[in-house]
């Protein structure tokens, strides 16, 4: 396998060098993967608190239909926003695949 060699940094006035902003130290950012990891989670939580409301009003122990509607749109809400976020990931994964190296 070959190594590819960079060509250099590209000298601007106005841009900020490479390692110019220091970093918190001692502070860690959450992955890609544990972003999304955690977003499915949540959403995951919505959908079963949606579900139970629904049950709830079945047996009628919840009379206030907003509350259950509420509580239903927010976790299609979120199920779209996880659904759109996956589409465009799975957009960028096709272009980068179809990159020619």
């Amino acid at each position: 396998m070959s190594n590819i060699n960079s060509i250099g940094p590209i000298k601007d006035a106005g841009a900020p060098q490479k390692g110019a902003e220091p970093k918190p130290a001692g502070k860690k950012y959450p992955t890609f993967k544990q972003t999304l990891s955690n977003y499915m989670k949540e959403v995951n939580e919505m959908q079963n608190k949606a579900d139970i409301s629904i049950e709830k009003m079945a047996a009628g122990e919840i009379t206030d239909v907003h509350q259950v509607m509420n509580s239903v749109q927010e976790a299609n809400l979120a199920f779209n926003m996880m659904m759109e976020i996956r589409n465009k990931v799975m957009e960028a994964y096709q272009e980068v695949m179809r990159m020619r190296v």
